[in-house]
C-alpha cells in the first residue's frame, strides 16, 4: 500500500475528528488499528506527530488591524498559486483569521514529501478549524466548500 502522511490524516479526520465521538481509543489503540488497515508504521508516526503540533499551536496575537501576507520563496514552490488564492479568500471572507492562515500555512509547509493541492488544502483548513476554540461557524462554512455544499450563485 502507497498510503503517505496525509492519507492517514484524512482516515483519522473521517473516523475519529468529524463526529463528535464521546470516548475516543487512546493513540496506541488508534496506531495499532491504521497499521492493521495497512498503513505503514513510519507513515502513522508522522501523521501523529502533525495532529501534535497543531494542537500545540499557540493563538497569534496580531499587532496590526490592516496587514498583507507575503509568501516566501520555499511557501510559493510548495503552494502553487490557486493554493495561496484560497487561502487569500479564505481570510478575506472571515473563514480564516489571520492567526488561522498562519497554522494552514505551518501545517501545509509541514507535509514536507507531498504536493498540495487545491483539495488536500482544503482538507487541511478543515482540520486547522476543527482544532481551534471558538471555530465551529468557520469550520461549517468550510466544510460547505469542502463538500461542494456552497451554491454556484448567490441571489
Amino acid at each position: 500500500m502507497k498510503e503517505n502522511i496525509f492519507d492517514v490524516l484524512m482516515y483519522l479526520f473521517e473516523n475519529y475528528m468529524e463526529d463528535e465521538v464521546e470516548i475516543l481509543p487512546d493513540s496506541d489503540v488508534i496506531k495499532v488499528e491504521l497499521e492493521e488497515a495497512g498503513f505503514e508504521s513510519c507513515e502513522v508516526s508522522k501523521a501523529f506527530d502533525w495532529l501534535e503540533s497543531l494542537s500545540l499551536q499557540r493563538a497569534i496575537k496580531p499587532s496590526a488591524s490592516v496587514a498583507f501576507r507575503i509568501f516566501c520563496a520555499e511557501e510559493q514552490a510548495k503552494l502553487d498559486i490557486e493554493c495561496r488564492n484560497l487561502i487569500m479568500f479564505l481570510e478575506h471572507n472571515g473563514i480564516l483569521t489571520p492567526a488561522n492562515r498562519e497554522i494552514v500555512i505551518d501545517r501545509a509547509m509541514a507535509l514536507e514529501n507531498e504536493e498540495i493541492s487545491m483539495e488536500k488544502l482544503k482538507w487541511i483548513v478543515l482540520m486547522v478549524l476543527l482544532s481551534q476554540p471558538n471555530e465551529e461557524i468557520a469550520f461549517s462554512r468550510m466544510e460547505d466548500i469542502v463538500y461542494d455544499l456552497v451554491p454556484t450563485y448567490l441571489h
